[in-house]
């Protein structure tokens, strides 16, 4: 009996779905995502070469701006393979360890990216409400430190995720919503008790992007705070609109990747298609909205026209 459930385990396979459709459509939705993934690692990549090669980009912002790319860049590299394939090829199969490898790196570079954007916040709490201590407070070796810490953070707490699903025996059909593998989705198709996933899962969801949303917004609490005391207007949107294009990155990743957790855990009888959509949403879309300050667009523009 045992080496029969073994066999059952060794054999399964996980199937994508994607967004529903006939096969014409999917050769369209190839095209779109094939053109969102060049913007993505192409913007990426050339903001992290700037700012590598540029002295005058050497500062917190960018730096954090870097880490940010970087992450976006894992993201893309992450979920290219089973998206591309299963638009472009039909390739609809994935095995159980191939799942299980995909979706660790996808959380851990989700919640490293939650993590880079509550550094980045703070990074404007601090120039915002505390300019003249800005280069004292966000040294080099304090960004690093900030840096390993969090993405420590964020690889120790998913580690388990792969072990736990590992102890499981999968005898559904095993179909999954998304063209890409996610633990709040891989653990339904089990045959045994999820709990201890499911709860595991919701803890460390908590402990991650829970918390830094909670930061960030007080961060922002704070930020329009000492904005509004602020006697110039002309100042005050200056110092406002550092923030917007950081604030849209936050919005555009929290309210889908939160709402994707809820509808998995909560919403069985929610839309296929918004589920699918809001993965989609909050694993791209943010990486396309990089290019935020002025200054660095101008450097860009420079090395490209040389």
């Amino acid at each position: 009996m045992s080496a029969a459930n073994d066999t059952k385990f060794n054999s399964a396979v996980f199937f994508f779905t994607g967004i529903p459709g006939p096969e014409y459509f999917h050769l369209w939705i190839s095209i779109l995502f094939c053109l969102i993934y060049v913007i993505s690692i192409v913007g990426n990549s050339v903001i992290l070469f700037v700012i590598k090669t540029d002295p005058s980009l050497h500062e917190p912002m960018y730096i954090f701006l870097s880490m940010l790319s970087l992450t976006d860049l894992g993201l893309s590299i992450a979920t290219i393979p089973t998206t591309l394939g299963r638009y472009l090829f039909n390739s609809r199969e994935i095995s159980l360890n191939a799942c299980f490898a995909q979706l660790f790196f996808i959380h851990s570079l989700s919640y490293i990216e939650s993590s880079v954007l509550l550094l980045m916040a703070f990074d404007r709490f601090v120039a915002i409400c505390y300019p003249l201590r800005y280069a004292s407070i966000l040294t080099l070796p304090r960004i690093v430190k900030m840096g390993l810490v969090f993405v420590l953070r964020s690889v120790s707490l998913i580690l388990p995720l792969p072990f736990l699903l590992k102890r499981f025996q999968y005898c559904r059909a095993n179909v999954l919503s998304h063209s890409y593998c996610l633990h709040q989705e891989v653990m339904k198709m089990a045959c045994s008790d999820i709990t201890v996933n499911s709860i595991y899962g919701l803890s460390i969801k908590l402990l991650t992007v829970g918390l830094d949303s909670v930061f960030i917004f007080l961060s922002y609490v704070m930020i329009f705070k000492t904005v509004l005391s602020i006697a110039s207007r002309s100042e005050s949107l200056r110092a406002l609109n550092t923030c917007i294009s950081h604030l849209c990155a936050v919005l555009l990743f929290y309210v889908p990747e939160i709402g994707l957790s809820v509808i998995h855990r909560f919403g069985n009888s929610s839309s296929l298609l918004l589920q699918v959509l809001l993965g989609y949403v909050y694993l791209l879309v943010p990486s396309l909205m990089n290019v935020k300050s002025k200054h660095l667009r101008e450097r860009i523009l420079r090395v490209l026209g040389k």
